[in-house]
């Protein structure tokens, strides 16, 4: 069963939905993960976050490890006490901030060491390091494993090396981390785009065990269609009895998509991203605030959405905010659109659970494509 209980509810196709008990507090899927990556969901409280219906924020090893450093954590009580979260949290395991942010990444069987992006400082992170890091300084209660990050396109060859160490550190994390009852570790396939390597790396980790499974290497510059053939595949590979978390991912086809495909987690930087640059999502697609036909437009970005930056200011004011560079408007853009990925999210659990998800997935599909 995993250290978290995970119970699926009802099924439509390869979707499901379920619950994931935590002795935080439950996480219904499909579920979104708002980003904290430094400790915070940026522009919003957490009690914002939490109005919105998010059950489960993400935490970053690689930037808290540097700044404020998880030690500096641990001694003031852990992530869920220093940033007031008392919900659960999910921890990258910092692999793809090494080679995406840092100004020097030297992989190695033992380790990865890097230079930090801040101040140029030198460090070193293992399996074990950030196991450490991540369940026992920080304290997270999904915990995942260290993984090699390659970017897309890639050769066949390099993705095979790559995966390979990623499945040799995840024994070592599953070893680090032993056997714990409040917290969960979570292995992740990689493979690219490449079915065999997929395939292998998946059999590799459940022959390892995991209480839940990442799909990693995607987000990293394929489209949108490279990655729902991928998915087609990748996600029936992992064990269907425990959670499967799509890394990194996405706009909201990609996750009505994915979802269709049988994956129950996901999170992006997109919603908050967007916010601060002038960008609302709604269910007729991504607008922006920035255009000038918005200057007299009464109406809310959302009446319907149980959200005050959706429904009680006009996308007039929401326009001048943007227009001014007024940090309000970037607090309540990000709010409004973690409310609608919410939203989202359980709009998708209602059409599982009542047999009707090829309904909303052409309904969504059919406005992204207008879009």
């Amino acid at each position: 069963m995993g250290a978290f209980p995970f119970r699926i509810s009802a099924r439509d196709g390869d979707a499901r939905t379920g619950v994931i008990e935590t002795p935080r507090g439950p996480i219904h899927t499909p579920a979104f993960m708002p980003l904290g990556t430094a400790g915070t969901v940026k522009a919003l409280t957490v009690d914002q976050v939490a109005s919105t219906g998010s059950e489960i924020i993400l935490g970053n090893t690689y930037h808290l490890m540097l700044r404020p450093t998880a030690e500096r954590v641990a001694r003031l009580g852990g992530l869920h006490r220093f940033m007031r979260w008392e919900r659960p949290i999910l921890t990258d395991s910092g692999g793809f901030q090494v080679m995406s942010l840092s100004k020097i990444a030297k992989v190695a069987e033992e380790a990865v060491t890097f230079q930090s992006h801040i101040d140029g400082s030198r460090h070193v992170l293992s399996p074990e390091r950030s196991i450490e890091i991540q369940a026992d300084l920080l304290g997270a209660d999904i915990v995942m494993q260290l993984d090699e990050c390659v970017s897309w396109p890639v050769e066949e060859a390099r993705a095979a090396e790559a995966l390979r160490l990623s499945a040799r550190w995840a024994a070592r994390c599953k070893t680090a981390f032993g056997t714990r009852d409040a917290q969960a570790l979570f292995g992740i396939q990689q493979g690219s785009t490449f079915e065999g390597l997929r395939r292998e790396s998946a059999e590799r980790l459940t022959e390892i065990g995991f209480d839940g499974y990442g799909i990693g290497g995607l987000a990293v510059g394929e489209d949108h269609a490279a990655m729902c053939g991928v998915l087609d595949y990748a996600v029936g590979m992992l064990p269907a009895e425990r959670p499967r978390y799509l890394m990194g991912v996405g706009k909201p086809i990609d996750i009505v998509e994915a979802v269709a495909r049988g994956v129950d987690m996901f999170d992006c930087v997109i919603p908050t991203r967007s916010g601060r640059h002038g960008q609302a999502w709604t269910w007729e697609g991504s607008v922006n605030l920035k255009n000038a036909r918005f200057a007299d437009d009464a109406a809310p970005l959302d009446a319907a959405i149980d959200c005050p930056a959706s429904r009680d200011y006009s996308r007039a004011y929401l326009h001048h905010l943007v227009k001014s560079g007024e940090i309000l408007g970037q607090v309540l853009l990000s709010w409004h659109n973690i409310a609608f990925y919410q939203t989202l999210m359980a709009a998708l659990r209602s059409a599982i659970a009542e047999g009707r998800l090829d309904a909303l997935r052409r309904e969504v599909r059919a406005r992204a494509d207008a879009g």
